[in-house]
């Protein structure tokens, strides 16, 4: 069951959450580099032959930074929020509006929460907040 912010609550929330996106968008690219350079490495390999100790070593630095982000991915889970996006740190909070189930949505960079949108509209579907709920936030 997910919790259900107002956009206060999940403001409240925003000082760890960028915290927590912050490790997250670095640890990412670092992420994907490590999985490309694996990838080419194993593409010139010969299967025969195993896995070479330069494969071996950058699979075990693949798991610690997947580990580092999964940790914070449950951190994430813990505050109740939703990560959308771990590239650019999209992250939405439930919410209610008119009776119906959407999402708060924020992103990295941004001061405070300023959209909206419908559970399946994705970020292409972001709105402003209506005036009534943005002058209620604070």
């Amino acid at each position: 069951m997910p919790r259900y912010f107002t956009v206060a609550e999940a403001e409240r929330t925003l000082p760890l959450v960028r915290r927590i996106i912050s490790d997250i968008t670095t640890l990412y690219p670092e992420w994907r580099d490590l999985v490309n350079r694996h990838e080419l490495l194993s593409a010139r390999s010969h299967p025969e032959w195993g896995e070479s100790p330069e494969q071996l070593d950058l699979q075990r630095q693949i798991e610690s930074v997947a580990r580092k982000i999964t940790d914070c991915h449950e951190e994430l889970d813990r505050v109740g929020c939703v990560l959308k996006d771990p590239q650019v740190g999209l992250v939405d909070f439930y919410g209610k509006l008119d009776g119906r189930d959407i999402f708060w949505c924020w992103k990295h960079g941004e001061e405070h929460i300023g959209h909206w949108h419908e559970i399946e509209a994705g970020f292409a579907g972001r709105r402003p907040l209506p005036t009534v709920v943005a002058e209620r936030k604070t």
